[in-house]
């Protein structure tokens, strides 16, 4: 399907390379891929920042730490309790079964890499093709509320509102590179934020005319 490189094409030509994901090391990805769920990214990098100020943003840290210690460092991004659970999971599975190397979790096979991800309490999907993408290499087609918010106004949606329907039916259809990929949810990162919002506007929107949702809305 065209549209999905024509949607791709317009966000890039609008927003520019997103260059994303925002972070100085890998390990950091990983834990802003965790802090980001049920919030706004404002949120969870106020809780990055938060580790970044007590020093501790590295795998020997979060698992030195106590749980109620790193619950209370990231309490700006929500769920503070679960997630604080959830990152020591994380950083005591890289030390344990990787010698706290990232590179090596990298080494495993695809399918291997994102078992492990979701046997961590906390990880779903979503959060587990963050870690794929943006850390292992692995090409991945990230779908998350901005992403479903989109599509659909657009008019293009899976059979089923699955997550798994989802990725396939993007992946199939656009089909781009691992760096395309990462720009791609960069980009409709970014959409989501300034126009596709809740309540959109789409009179700013480079979508708005291949968009059913925009088209309708723009012509009353």
């Amino acid at each position: 399907m065209e549209i999905t490189k024509t949607i791709y094409k317009r966000l890039l030509e609008s927003y520019g390379p997103q260059l994303w994901w925002p972070a100085e090391t890998p390990f950091e990805i990983m834990v802003g891929a965790v802090l980001t769920q049920n919030t706004n990214w404002n949120n969870a990098e106020k809780a990055i920042i938060s580790l970044k100020t007590a020093n501790v943003l590295n795998i020997k840290s979060i698992n030195q730490m106590t749980e109620s210690r790193l619950s209370s460092l990231i309490r700006p991004s929500g769920f503070h309790r679960v997630k604080a659970k959830t990152l020591k999971s994380l950083a005591s599975l890289i030390k344990r079964e990787f010698g706290s190397c990232i590179e090596k979790l990298k080494e495993l096979p695809a399918n291997e890499k994102r078992r492990l991800l979701l046997r961590i309490k906390g990880i779903g999907p979503e959060t587990a093709d963050d870690i794929m993408l943006y850390v292992l290499d692995e090409p991945r087609f990230v779908v998350d509320e901005y992403t479903k918010r989109i599509f659909s106004r657009i008019g293009i949606t899976p059979i089923s509102n699955s997550y798994e329907s989802w990725q396939k039916m993007l992946e199939t259809e656009f089909g781009g590179a691992l760096n395309d990929l990462r720009e791609y949810h960069g980009l409709l990162v970014a959409l989501g934020k300034t126009c596709c919002k809740k309540i959109p506007d789409c009179a700013e929107c480079p979508l708005c005319s291949i968009c059913v949702y925009g088209s309708a809305h723009q012509s009353i």
